[in-house]
């Protein structure tokens, strides 16, 4: 298992996931604007995820058989996973964790943060095995 985070692939799979997250975290912020906290890390999230589809189709799951439309279909039903891990976690840390250590400043922030990076794992696996498979 540790063999597929141990890899050049599962690297560039870092580097651009670390773009899309980019776009959710700085999209989350803005689009908290006008809703709360709670529909704007979900929202965010789909902006993400589209970013992460056409980075992950063209730069590390190159060599993949699967039609644009059956890596889409995947690609999805993995993220369904994703979100609901960082949806679960940024609530969670963001209601309970860090408020009962008295953190108080960028608790929306610090949570939304931590919940980005929490699926990444699962997902790579997820995208490797089915989406790009």
């Amino acid at each position: 298992m540790i063999k597929h985070f141990i890899s050049k692939q599962f690297i560039v799979f870092l580097l651009t996931g670390g773009l899309a997250a980019i776009v959710n975290f700085t999209s989350r912020i803005v689009i908290n604007r006008f809703t709360d906290y709670s529909i704007a890390i979900v929202l965010a999230y789909l902006l993400g995820m589209i970013t992460a589809f056409v980075l992950a189709k063209f730069f590390v799951f190159k060599e993949s058989q699967k039609t644009i439309s059956q890596s889409a279909m995947y690609f999805v039903l993995v993220n369904v996973v994703g979100i609901a891990q960082m949806w679960l976690i940024s609530m969670w840390l963001a209601y309970y964790v860090l408020p009962y250590f008295g953190i108080s400043l960028y608790v929306h922030e610090i949570s939304h943060a931590i919940g980005i990076m929490v699926p990444a794992f699962t997902s790579y696996l997820g995208h490797k095995r089915l989406s790009f498979a």
